[in-house]
């Protein structure tokens, strides 16, 4: 629609855009200086509590220091409210007390079919909800009781039927009154080749409406009820209504939840979606059939800045995504960032809700990994860089991917972080070295196996880690507890859940609080990897063994240097000094197991153990008295 020069420029004089935004946000009057017009509030767009959103009446425009959202009064409605231009333009002319100007034939010929081309697929929605209450979508209706749908669920997500029939449908439309070609348009039917008559669509499926931002039926799903049908789930082709790349299923409430606090978690079908919003999960969308888009990725960032994609635990959803990794460089940065979860093998959110409860679904969540941590893993693992060849060829990958992405800042902060990663990678295996049989005269040992969960920076969460991995060790293999009963029985966890779990296993009993313990330890991301294949009971052993002594070292060396430093006073003394690094060196030479200094892990880790324990005997924190 073509508007007249000056008109904009006026709604924008008339309409402050504080009173726009202000119904969408609490403005932080305390920061605010309202008789300037200037405002401050938590943003809109993004999670916050400290107001760095900005909005300025005398310019009009908004900004926000946090996601770098910004534009003027219409730009927030179309971002906020998925509105289309013209209706924002609508919208502030009508709160501004002006009168639209006519829009031209054309334009209004095309308004107008659009207008009755939703006609059509909101009548198609409620008809396909009435079949779901008839005799022939009893097989449905048994489907959707078995995947946990009740009449609340049917009605929130307006699930439909559609019978196998090839012109129910279409009839039932025309009944309504409108034509065949306008049918046929809307996707609800489609004409043969041989020009013959208009036959429907979607037949003998269950019907899943495709609703965009402003709750306008655009399109629909349907779930094949036939085995043997060629496609199990079937959309609306693309239509002046529906852009499958450029939708998303549940967009309107999922915007609503993600505005008031919650997470934009991006799952892959329909039923994972309906199951993750009834699960408290109300920030859900999907793609609608295809691999996201670059589109569809933009639609997720003007909802929320940081979306989470939750891909099921199958071949396919991890070439997913690799395939997400290189559609999302190119576009990330500031305020456009992804992280991933990756469902245990074999689980989509369905099946981990349903087996393990939302508070499963909700530590994945918490612990969802940054695009950068996804590109490292598929550029090193499975992969052996034992010469400088392939140390190159890796840099080089790495190299090139993070040149696509085009914001400077984001593209350095990627190149620091991989750079790391390398310097951990190629640094730890060199000063660790290969193992060799009969190494420096000792017996032919292979090296113990490396605990499969990461490191953690804070002292506090490595330690909570540590006493996590023991306790689920111990759960899986139980057979193991008599070995180390004595060592377990030190173990004091702060976590109620954690300290019914570990009087379970010492008393061989079983607990409310027990189970649900188990259950956290289970769905933490962190511990999964230990999960994900059968370890021998050897395995488990070696890897009980090294949680427990690290955990151990640390607790010693953490008590005994937090007394040091509270009984040190006066001046420094050099001997103490030196004590204190030789406690913190033995500390981190017993968490990285470092074996060039000793014929085997075991020997090396004892003889460390006892350095701390001969500090601690000694209390070398008391000063000698001064002669």
């Amino acid at each position: 629609m073509s508007l007249p020069p000056g008109f904009l420029d006026e709604i924008r004089n008339r309409v402050p855009i504080s009173r726009v935004i202000g119904k969408k946000v609490v403005w932080d009057l305390r920061k605010s200086n309202q008789g300037r017009g200037d405002w401050w509030a938590p943003c809109p767009f993004h999670q916050e509590k400290s107001a760095s959103f900005h909005c300025d009446d005398q310019k009009g425009y908004y900004y926000c220091f946090g996601c770098q959202a910004k534009g003027d009064a219409i730009r927030f409605l179309r971002e906020a409210d998925g509105m289309e231009f013209i209706d924002a333009v609508k919208l502030l002319a009508a709160e501004a007390g002006l009168q639209m100007p006519e829009p031209d034939p054309r334009a209004r010929e095309k308004t107008d079919r659009r207008t009755r081309l939703l006609d059509v697929t909101e009548a198609a929605c409620r008809w396909f909800r009435l079949q779901l209450q008839t005799g022939a979508a009893a097989e449905a209706r048994d489907y959707l009781t078995r995947r946990g749908l009740d009449q609340a669920a049917l009605d929130r997500f307006e699930i439909g039927f559609a019978p196998d029939s090839r012109t129910a449908l279409t009839q039932a439309l025309r009944d309504k009154g409108f034509d065949e070609g306008l049918i046929v348009e809307s996707g609800m039917s489609a004409k043969p080749d041989d020009g013959g008559a208009a036959y429907d669509r979607f037949r003998g499926r269950i019907i899943f409406p495709i609703r965009d931002g402003q709750g306008r039926c655009i399109g629909f799903g349907g779930r094949a009820m036939d085995p043997n049908a060629r496609a199990k789930y079937l959309n609306s082709p693309e239509t002046p209504l529906f852009d499958k790349g450029r939708n998303l299923y549940n967009l309107g409430p999922a915007r609503a939840a993600v505005a008031k606090g919650q997470r934009l978690v991006v799952a892959e079908g329909y039923m994972d979606v309906i199951a993750l919003a009834r699960a408290g999960f109300e920030g859900a969308v999907a793609p609608l059939g295809t691999a996201i888009t670059e589109d569809q990725l933009r639609l997720m960032w003007r909802v929320s800045p940081e979306p989470v994609i939750a891909l099921d635990g199958d071949a396919a959803g991890q070439r997913a995504a690799q395939r997400l990794i290189d559609l999302a460089l190119p576009l990330t940065g500031p305020g456009q960032a992804l992280r991933f979860v990756i469902l245990p093998a074999g689980q989509d959110p369905d099946d981990l809700i349903k087996g393990a409860g939302p508070g499963a679904m909700g530590a994945l969540l918490d612990g969802a990994r940054p695009l950068v941590d996804l590109l490292w893993a598929r550029e090193t693992e499975g992969q052996n860089f034992d010469s400088p060849e392939r140390k190159a060829a890796l840099e080089k990958r790495l190299a090139d991917a993070v040149a696509k992405i085009p914001d400077e800042l984001t593209r350095n902060h990627y190149a620091k972080e991989l750079r790391n990663k390398q310097w951990d990678l190629f640094g730890t295996a060199s000063r660790r070295g290969d193992w060799k049989p009969g190494k420096r005269g000792g017996t032919a040992k292979p090296p113990r196996p490396v605990l499969p969960i990461p490191a953690a920076a804070d002292p506090q969460a490595a330690s909570t880690l540590l006493e996590g991995a023991s306790l689920l060790i111990c759960a899986l293999h139980p057979e193991l507890i008599e070995q180390v009963e004595t060592r377990l029985e030190r173990l004091a966890p702060q976590h109620p859940d954690r300290a019914a779990l570990l009087f379970d296993l010492l008393s061989n009993t079983r607990s409310v609080l027990g189970r649900r313990g188990l259950e956290t330890l289970r769905a933490d991301p962190n511990l999964i990897p230990m999960q994900i294949a059968e370890k021998t009971a050897g395995e488990a052993s070696a890897y009980l063994h090294e949680a427990l002594d690290r955990l151990e070292a640390r607790k010693i060396s953490e008590k005994e240097i937090l007394r040091a430093e509270n009984e040190i006073s006066g001046e420094a003394d050099e001997g103490l000094t030196w004590r204190f690094r030789q406690i913190g060196q033995a500390r981190h030479r017993i968490e990285r197991f470092d074996d060039d200094d000793a014929k085997d892990m075991d020997k090396d880790q004892k003889a460390l153990s006892d350095q701390l324990s001969q500090f601690v005997d000694g209390q070398i924190w008391r000063k000698p008295p001064r002669r």
